[in-house]
């Protein structure tokens, strides 16, 4: 029996994979923070044949975490795990700036958290030489938006952790894949400000990650034209990157007002 592990199971991308997973022969261990959503996932799983175990732990609390994570792992660690868990928050519709208090909690569960369970995991996977991790981080990564600082940043740190743990593991027989999709279909996504070019759908963007994991490349990234031109961004002056995404719209609103509207978090999990 393969075993899976997927964070996020609750969010547009982690709900598709965990459909997608859903096969006869395959134990799938779901987490999610919202359980009424995470159970009606883990119906439509078991209607697909797969096997399902559901956790609502607290992945920011390291007790609890490493806990789950030990359990998860005997006998032997899982065969995939999937670490999808995430938020957003954006600098308000005034261009006000982010909260402090919101960047933290997202900066612990976009970050900190994948760094700990990839360094758990990546211990017990490396003693047996068997596993498969993967993180998601975002096109993102490439270059900071102005209107998700905060976001941008955590998504660059779980690249280059990613990039960093893969090394470390490959001689092991462990794989790792960075995930670096653009827009998909979700209520976060479609409440965050600016343009969403080349949108897809979440049961394409499950389909090219798990062909993607299922042959350890190094990096999934997709669609095609807009993670060219984010790749771009990265490689030009970061003056003309910041021009060129104010003209495309990416740029915050001119400060021509001093407004206290509430930020947005948006949950990603």
């Amino acid at each position: 029996m393969t075993r899976i592990v997927i964070t996020g199971a609750t969010g547009a991308i982690g709900a598709a994979l965990a459909q997608h997973y859903a096969v006869p022969g395959n134990h799938l261990t779901l987490h999610g923070r919202r359980e009424a959503v995470l159970d009606d996932v883990a119906s439509q799983c078991r209607e697909r044949g797969a096997d399902v175990t559901l956790s609502c732990v607290d992945l920011t609390d390291d007790v609890s975490l490493h806990a789950w994570l030990d359990t998860l792992c005997e006998p032997s660690p899982p065969d995939l795990v999937i670490v999808n868990a995430g938020m957003n928050i954006n600098i308000g519709e005034f261009g006000e700036g982010e909260a402090w208090d919101d960047a933290s909690r997202l900066l612990e569960i976009n970050l900190r958290v994948p760094m700990a369970m990839g360094n758990q995991l990546g211990k017990r996977m490396r003693a047996t030489g068997h596993g498969q991790l993967v993180f998601m981080s975002s096109l993102a990564a490439y270059h900071g938006l102005a209107l998700t600082p905060s976001y941008s940043a955590s998504k660059a740190g779980v690249k280059a952790y990613a990039e960093g743990l893969r090394g470390w593991l490959a001689p092991s027989g462990v794989g790792v894949t960075v995930v670096m999709p653009g827009y998909v279909s979700s209520k976060m996504c479609h409440d965050m400000p600016g343009p969403k070019p080349f949108l897809w759908q979440p049961a394409r963007a499950a389909r090219r990650i798990a062909a993607g994991a299922a042959r350890n490349r190094a990096r999934v990234s997709f669609p095609f034209p807009l993670d060219f031109g984010c790749w771009w961004l990265a490689v030009l002056p970061a003056a003309v990157s910041q021009r060129l995404l104010a003209w495309l719209d990416y740029a915050p609103p001119a400060a021509t007002r001093d407004a206290s509207s509430p930020r947005q978090e948006r949950p990603h999990d």
